[in-house]
């Protein structure tokens, strides 16, 4: 909290860009002594009504002394904000701390009357909801517990923000007036209401930049050639369904039209609304053509002008610039050095991208940070697509370049509701925000499957253009914390797409067990070496020979997916020789029709060589697009084509496949490539189902959270961050129910017999030096000193060993029940947010990594599985006719771990070494805890777009 001192700096870090409801954009920030005539001139835009709910009588202008009290603040007691909008007020909010007796006081009073005002001509877009959530988490910070309000019964608007925010709330009527209070502590409640209005907002932003009614490209050159034109005829090839405009300042005056399209100077010259600029002018003429825009009114803008933060630090700083400026509007932006967008809705039908050809429409939605990825996966599913799985192909397109603005996380909120999204593939170099990522992959997921490949893995850096929060987390753990959020991890882009495809058009399986039925022996105990690598549970190969015809496919792929111990089916195939053999048209059909009989479980297809199946398999879907053949020896190029030669799939049915649609199997030219897909839709399935049911975060009645509290409050006013020592770690572990075995330092012999008397014995006797802490096997712990002679005996050992004990820090602990040791760590990432780590002590964990890690808070089914997630795991069970460990003791360790951290964001780390786990009870031996102050915003505050 702020002292007398400090209290009238300017809290810069309350500054916050947000989107609002219809998807635009807003900047809040404090009010200072020098918003005073900004504050006059959005009041005079206030209509009489809205005055009136405000001041509660008549109130038409506001005198020289409000407009001091309402720009005078000290930022503690007396706290206004204001929501802008190219620089100008478009609302107001203010709190004013109160005592019990409702007249203004200083802390320690925790209430605070509070107060909105929203320009009329703004109502409804959201302000004022998102104006609540920011001064609430600053009168958090600023230690107020509680706000009141008063507000007149006519005022419906106002009571609807209040209520509506899910805080826990009192209700009374009095002279006339409603008046309300609220506790400001964030419930389950107020973070879902919060949530929800933020996906709804940036979901909204997402599709205002890909369902634009109108398309301005400015930078259309007047010659043939060049990124503008280029753009502008993507645009009109494609059939934009709506209004397009080519802007160029060099056209000549009376131009009209260029390409068939109106041609106009200036964005201001075009008389209707522009919600769409494809900016194609080179970075330094961007700042004149992003104030055209938003003078204008345009909404979003996709910049792809190279020359930003990719460039160096002059660059990065003309990319913040650029951000600021266009949010200063109100606009979001895709870019810059971006790729552009796709939407391949026949609604819309928009190509705003550098891709010469609209991809075939279909049910994926594609993600790429990188513009070259972008073209290989377009270019990939565009082959896979129409040639093996049918009009299997892509929703929604966006290449985000150096995503300044619009970021995965942005699309993503947009997909999780998008009707015309079955799958989610997203190529990504860089995670700006991970924590949030994985709330909104963890609940997008859930609906529909997200498969993401991560570039840059083992760089070291994002790449140049990305900024984004450094993690201390190895790749691996944050690879596992996604795929615990329902990401399905992959490597290559191959495998993207491979994945991609089974999941848009092919049920979940209901477990790991595969049937393999085809004409090649060989190729089916490939595919059964393959399941088994992949962790699935083949059935035994059924080989066909090579003489089988459509009709014995169609009988075995029926008989396989009739079995009850069969959960998908792997059908393999190659070239038949002779006049006899089966034509890939009819094999083809024959497996679409069985496969149709039993639409519950996925059926795949691994081809050799075999391009006329792949063909005819789509073709037996009858939807397919026709193709011509190349002639031999060459590789035949894509058409061009216009979205009407490929008919869009249905929306999907009830039971989530697309109502009335043919089955589409998807083929594979390799026998692991498609196991290794199944394997991913197998795990996912399985973390769908595990979804369903999260568990729950226990109550522990020993826990004293406000004791805690004020214990990381008194030792944190010992400095900014700090080691607790061994009697402080032992303290605030003991409030979380966590007790830890007391160690006495030994720094001679007689005090550690006197340390072994006052614990009694048997005794252990450890060397705590840091280089060999935890160091067992170098001969620095002895255990089981059943006397004062085998005391005495062991100390000189290790003053023998290892030098004076000065150095060598010895310290005497009771013994404790023999079992395993284990260790537990909790840490707050600077990206990644509160990680739970488990792990066996010493050289599983150490040499050779085998730690499990879950986000917190966790609950008792992450704690359960978290145990059970090291490969080493087999060691708490009983393993070889040893006797188990007391597990359930462990778990309950773990979330108590967990509680502390998430309750209390000031402790940064915890690490318990070891943790003896018995057969009966755990004994916890070593401890340590880091505190820190938390951070002024985090995932649980106020939504914020990133700030520049």
């Amino acid at each position: 909290m702020q002292s007398a001192s400090d209290r009238h700096v300017y809290p810069a870090h309350w500054e916050a860009d947000v989107v609002l409801r219809d998807g635009g954009t807003a900047r809040i920030r404090p009010i200072t002594v020098d918003d005073a005539e900004r504050l006059v001139s959005f009041y005079e835009q206030v209509s009489d009504e809205s005055k009136y709910y405000r001041f509660f009588a008549p109130y038409p202008r506001l005198s020289a002394k409000d407009v001091h009290r309402f720009t005078h603040h000290d930022f503690v007691d007396r706290v206004g904000l204001a929501a802008t909008v190219g620089g100008e007020f478009i609302a107001t909010v203010r709190y004013d701390r109160i005592g019990a007796d409702g007249t203004p006081a200083s802390a320690p009073a925790d209430e605070a009357e509070v107060a909105f005002l929203v320009q009329d001509a703004h109502q409804g877009r959201g302000v004022a909801s998102a104006l609540l959530e920011h001064i609430a988490a600053v009168a958090r910070e600023r230690g107020i517990r509680r706000f009141a309000a008063e507000v007149l019964p006519g005022n419906t608007k106002m009571i609807k923000v209040f209520t509506d925010a899910g805080y826990t709330q009192k209700r009374s009527f009095e002279d006339g007036v409603v008046h309300l209070e609220f506790d400001l502590e964030p419930t389950d409640r107020s973070l879902a209401v919060q949530y929800g209005r933020e996906q709804r907002a940036e979901a909204r932003s997402v599709q205002r930049l890909l369902a634009p009614g109108s398309v301005a490209v400015i930078g259309v050159g007047r010659t043939p050639g060049g990124v503008g034109r280029g753009v502008l005829g993507n645009i009109t090839d494609a059939g934009f369904t709506g209004r397009l405009y080519a802007v160029n300042k060099a056209f000549p005056k009376g131009l009209e039209e260029i390409d068939g399209v109106p041609a106009h100077r200036s964005v201001r010259e075009i008389e209707e609304q522009v919600d769409l600029a494809v900016v194609a002018v080179p970075a330094e003429h961007v700042p004149e053509v992003v104030a055209e825009c938003g003078a204008h009114g345009v909404q979003g803008l996709v910049v792809l002008a190279a020359g930003y933060a990719e460039s160096g630090p002059e660059g990065r700083e003309r990319q913040r610039a650029l951000v600021r400026q266009a949010r200063s509007y109100g606009m979001r932006i895709i870019g810059p050095n971006a790729f552009g967008v796709i939407n391949t809705s026949q609604d819309v039908r928009l190509n705003a991208s550098l891709a010469p050809e609209m991809p075939r429409p279909g049910r994926i939605g594609l993600f790429a940070q990188s513009g070259a990825i972008g073209i290989a996966l377009l270019s990939r599913l565009h082959r896979r697509g129409g040639g093996v799985t049918g009009v299997t192909g892509v929703s929604t397109f966006v290449s985000s370049g150096n995503r300044a603005d619009v970021s995965g996380n942005d699309v993503l909120q947009y997909w999780y509701d998008d009707p015309d999204t079955d799958v989610v593939l997203m190529y990504l170099e860089s995670i700006g925000n991970p924590r949030k990522f994985t709330r909104l992959a963890r609940r997008t997921a859930a609906a529909k499957p997200l498969v993401v490949v991560q570039g840059a893995r083992h760089g070291g850096a994002a790449p140049q253009g990305h900024t984004v929060r450094v993690t201390r987390l190895p790749h691996a753990t944050v690879s596992a914390l996604l795929r615990q959020a329902g990401v399905i991890r992959v490597d290559t882009i191959t495998e993207l797409v491979d994945a991609g495809l089974l999941l848009a058009r092919q049920p979940l399986p209901a477990g790991p067990r595969v049937a393999i039925l085809g004409n090649s022996e060989s190729l089916g105990l490939l595919t059964y070496d393959a399941c088994l690598a992949e962790g699935l549970r083949p059935l035994p190969p059924l080989d066909l020979t090579t003489q089988a015809s459509a009709a014995d496919f169609h009988a075995a792929l029926s008989h396989a997916l009739a079995d009850d111990a069969c959960d998908a089916v792997v059908v393999t195939a190659i070239p038949a020789i002779g006049d006899a053999s089966t034509g890939d048209a009819e094999l083809a059909e024959a497996l679409r029709s069985a496969a149709e009989r039993v639409p519950g479980k996925p059926v795949l297809v691994v081809h050799v060589e075999l391009g006329g199946l792949a063909e005819a398999l789509s073709a037996a879907a009858s939807t397919a697009p026709r193709t011509t053949t190349a002639p031999r020896g060459t590789v035949p190029r894509p058409h061009p084509v216009r979205p009407l030669d490929f008919p869009a799939e249905p929306p999907p049915g009830p039971d989530g496949d697309s109502a009335g649609a043919p089955r589409l199997i998807p083929a594979y030219p390799a026998a692991e490539r498609a196991v290794r897909a199944l394997g991913e839709a197998v795990k996912y399935a399985q973390w769908r189902r595990e979804a369903a049911d999260p568990g729950r975060v226990p109550e522990y009645d020993d826990i004293d959270e406000k004791g805690a509290a004020r214990l990381i409050d008194r030792l944190l006013a010992r400095g900014q961050g700090l080691t607790l020592g061994t009697d402080d770690t032992c303290e605030l572990l003991g409030t979380y129910g966590v007790p830890v075995h007391r160690a006495m330092h030994a720094p001679t012999a007689d005090a550690a017999v006197e340390a072994a008397e006052a614990l009694g014995y048997p005794v252990a006797l450890k060397a705590t030096a840091p280089h060999l802490r935890h160091r067992s096997d170098l001969g620095g712990v002895r255990l089981d000193l059943a006397d004062e002679e085998q005391l005495q005996r062991a100390y000189t050992e290790l003053a023998e060993l290892f030098g004076k004990p000065e150095e060598i820090r010895p310290v005497v602990q009771r013994m404790a029940p023999r079992g395993v040791d284990t260790v537990v760590r909790a840490v707050i990432d600077p990206a990644a947010g509160a990680v739970l780590s488990f792990g066996l002590a010493g050289a599983a964990s150490q040499l050779l990594g085998d730690m499990a890690h879950r986000l917190v808070p966790v609950t008792d089914r992450d704690a359960a599985s978290l145990v059970r997630a090291i490969r080493t795991a087999p060691l708490l069970f009983g393993w070889r006719g040893s006797a188990p460990v007391d597990t359930p003791a462990l778990e309950e360790l773990l979330l108590r771990v967990s509680r502390l951290v998430h309750d209390h964001p000031e402790v940064v780390a915890v690490t318990l070494e070891p943790v003896v786990v018995a057969a009966h009870g755990l004994s916890v031996l070593g401890a340590s805890v880091r505190l820190a102050p938390p951070p002024a915003r985090d995932d649980l505050g106020p939504r914020t777009l990133p700030a520049y």
